[in-house]
């Protein structure tokens, strides 16, 4: 491997990397907060066909953008509802929201398009490179970091603005009291559920601006399954990251330039099969949720939120 492909494995790997960024960071707010969201999937798809078809009809990317947080969130919003207020099994109900996001964003992608039309095969507007001066000229990391578009330098602003907001400052102490022990931070006054409703809301935002990144600049255009199961690795990365948004980030650029440097490697004559590569993020994804789910201590003891999944009712005791 020389210094060229390593330079191109880490272009790809970010551009790829980015929606599992944004997923998986909202996804550790709301376990964070003790709320499992496995509706993450549902949420990106959503965000993907909303996205790409408000700003082919508005000729505006920004709007699309908007749109596909406000899908997200809406979504989230759901699964707070019925997970938090009533109490609704966590899994059953992100599970639900998953299938029923799929299900939606493939009948939208048959009907938004100009006169009722398909989606698939329109061009609309997309987020193009904006290099940076002079970093972007930087040798093997200026054109990796400083020559993509805007929602990856929003990408790069938001990991440590959420390891910071977890980690140093109040309102995030909070969030992880509630997460690890919601009946004690009620007694110190915090607001569990209202703590709980805000990251699971803000968890569905990042959810839907992940799929958003992904119709309007890494693959521009609506075709279906355009996720590819994004959500159920970004749900995987979290446990990966053991809840740390820095952490998070390489897990997503390892696993997203995995799925997208097969193309490169076969360019480069590898013997590599190109469909083992490709399964490489879904075996990953499927180990880890198999593991932590049948083996529930090793979720504890990599610091998962001593709560979550767990529904809070003031009074009753939750361990």
């Amino acid at each position: 491997m020389d210094a060229v492909f390593l330079v191109s494995f880490l272009v790809v790997a970010i551009q790829a990397g980015t929606s599992l960024v944004y997923a998986s960071i909202g996804e550790i707010f709301a376990e964070r907060s003790g709320i499992l969201n496995l509706g993450v999937e549902g949420m990106m798809i959503m965000g993907a066909v909303i996205g790409f078809a408000v700003s082919y009809h508005t000729d505006n990317a920004w709007l699309g953008v908007l749109a596909a947080m406000t899908v997200g969130g809406l979504m989230a919003l759901i699964h707070a509802v019925l997970t938090i207020s009533l109490r609704a099994d966590q899994v059953v109900s992100g599970l639900t929201l998953t299938i029923f996001g799929v299900g939606l964003a493939s009948f939208l992608g048959q009907k938004l398009g100009p006169e009722g039309k398909p989606l698939v095969g329109l061009v609309g507007p997309r987020f193009v490179k904006v290099p940076i001066p002079f970093l972007s000229d930087l040798p093997v990391v200026g054109n990796a970091l400083f020559n993509q578009d805007l929602l990856v330098y929003m990408m790069f602003l938001l990991v440590p603005l959420s390891s910071y907001w977890l980690y140093k400052t109040r309102p995030g102490l909070h969030l992880r009291a509630v997460g690890e022990n919601p009946a004690t931070a009620d007694a110190l006054g915090i607001s569990v559920y209202r703590t709980r409703y805000i990251y699971t809301i803000l968890g569905g935002v990042l959810a839907g601006m992940g799929g958003a990144h992904l119709s309007l600049a890494y693959t521009p255009g609506w075709t279906e399954n355009l996720t590819g199961g994004r959500g159920w690795i970004a749900i995987a990365l979290v446990i990966f990251a053991t809840w740390d948004p820095f952490r998070a980030f390489l897990g997503a650029l390892l696993f997203g330039g995995i799925n997208a440097i097969q193309f490169r490697l076969q360019a480069m004559g590898t013997t590599i099969p190109a469909p083992f590569l490709a399964m490489l993020p879904y075996i990953f994804t499927i180990v880890v949720l198999t593991i932590v789910t049948v083996y529930e201590n090793i979720s504890k003891r990599l610091g998962a939120p001593a709560a979550l999944g767990i529904p809070y009712v003031r009074g009753e005791r939750t361990g």
